[in-house]
């Protein structure tokens, strides 16, 4: 007699599923899936602990349900960029993202991504940015990669310690309480990250974070040691958190390595300093950064470059950003020459699609318009285009995952050509535009979120 046959069950499609903002009743589904999402024990979803961390009220937090499991999570946040010439604007800061293993592939972090971004473009937000798990996923929507996360580890006897000599510096180095770093750190830090292309705000969570106030249900904090560096005058210009973790033999350090967890400075003075006063602590053999910005002078200011190599924990493309708003991006940086760059931009769900002529004054600033004759790009920009120009005027083009790497000036323009990634559209365009786009410093971000 034959076996009876199994019914299988239809395959579930997106329209199964639902998007919701999170609330208070759900968000412990939510961080069941969130915790899943990233392939760790789901327990009860640590609901107070999301609670803490963000504001529920504000409606950014979204939720693939599919009956009532959650199987896909998604959240934003205002937080502040910092763009070439020091001024900051207001981005959409994405973090959060998982899809169920069991749901994958049905477009569930599409509509949640479009929501979202729909409602950042709504708020009139230029920017949107994140820290990706995986390469391949985001851009398609239009992210790119803006600062890579450069992870340092330095051999403190071969170093042979620092070129620029304390003598030159009137400034101190004082080791602080934890409540000390509480009331001096976020006024600091705000001083230093309007100094870098791509760093970004700290909000208060992030402060109870570092102090050990807010932690998840699965982390102790171990609380840091806090070089703080004042200058002259005794104001703080810079800072440095690490903890050591050291292994003894025989009453000798065998294995001791100090471990950078966050620094920052408003100048290369105080963090020379800073430097100078981790090469020289007893017993420590390495000094461990987590992330070291990518043009600090401090690998040639060593007295043996070898001494500083990678610490196997590095990503060339650590901090991705997708421009909502052209014309409104480029009008907020400043720019390193004067001259008109005409691109073209292609995006997929259409938000930056069209041609734009930059103009940049001799002052610094510039002014960004969608320009004509773009219907090849995109119907919508050319109808709002403010004036004509041909294609023969147009410099570079790219799609829209590219135009952030342009904006910071991650890459240089050629390289980026070489790679296959933007197109010359008229001879000596990306020069010209080179030289209008760079900037001093390299775009660095050393926060997650």
């Amino acid at each position: 007699m034959d076996e009876p046959k199994t019914q299988l069950k239809p395959p579930h499609t997106h329209t199964n599923v639902e998007i919701r903002v999170i609330d208070d009743s759900t968000v412990a589904a939510w961080g069941q899936a969130l915790n899943a999402g990233f392939m760790q024990p789901m327990g009860e979803g640590s609901a107070d602990y999301h609670r803490q961390r963000f504001d529920l009220a504000a409606g950014r937090a979204l939720g693939a349900f599919d009956g009532g499991r959650c199987v896909g999570t998604f959240r934003s946040f205002a937080k502040e960029l910092t763009l070439p010439g020091g001024a900051t604007a207001v981005a959409d800061a994405i973090t959060n993202v998982t899809v169920s293993a069991t749901h994958r592939r049905r477009g569930l972090l599409t509509r949640m991504m479009r929501q979202d971004l729909d409602a950042a473009v709504a708020r009139g937000e230029a920017f949107a940015m994140l820290i990706p798990a995986e390469f391949g996923i985001y851009g398609r929507y239009g992210f790119g990669p803006v600062a890579g996360q450069h992870g340092r580890l330095i051999d403190k006897q071969l170093a042979g310690g620092i070129r620029v000599p304390a003598e030159a510096d009137e400034g101190r180095i004082e080791l602080i309480t934890l409540a000390e770093y509480a009331d001096i750190a976020p006024e600091l830090h705000e001083r230093f990250r309007r100094t870098r292309p791509a760093a970004v705000s700290r909000d208060s969570a992030v402060w109870k974070f570092r102090t050990g106030e807010l932690t998840s249900q699965d982390s102790t904090f171990k609380e840091p040691l806090i070089a703080l560096y004042r200058d002259p005058d005794g104001n703080p210009a810079g800072l440095l958190t690490y903890t050591v973790v050291d292994e003894w033999r025989n009453w000798l350090p065998k294995d001791v390595t100090l471990k950078v967890k966050d620094y920052f400075a408003v100048d290369w003075t105080a963090e020379a300093a800073l430097w100078r006063y981790a090469l020289q602590v007893d017993w420590v053999q390495r000094i461990d950064i987590w992330d070291l910005a990518t043009d600090s002078p401090l690998p040639l200011a060593l007295h043996n470059g070898r001494a500083c190599v990678d610490n196997g924990d590095s990503s060339d493309d650590f901090f991705w950003v997708r421009i909502l708003d052209v014309p409104k991006a480029f009008a907020a940086r400043t720019y390193a020459a004067p001259g008109r760059v005409v691109f073209e931009v292609t995006d997929a769900l259409g938000y930056a699609a069209g041609r734009y002529a930059l103009d940049a004054a001799e002052d610094g600033t510039g002014v960004c318009v969608p320009v004509g004759d773009a219907s090849d790009v995109s119907d919508v920009a050319a109808s709002s285009a403010t004036s004509d120009v041909s294609a023969d005027e147009v410099d570079f083009a790219c799609d829209i995952s590219q135009l952030a790497t342009v904006y910071f000036n991650s890459q240089p323009l050629t390289l980026l050509q070489q790679a296959g990634l933007l197109q010359e559209r008229r001879p000596g365009g990306l020069r010209r535009a080179q030289q209008v786009l760079r900037t001093d410093l390299a775009p660095w971000c050393p926060d997650t979120f």
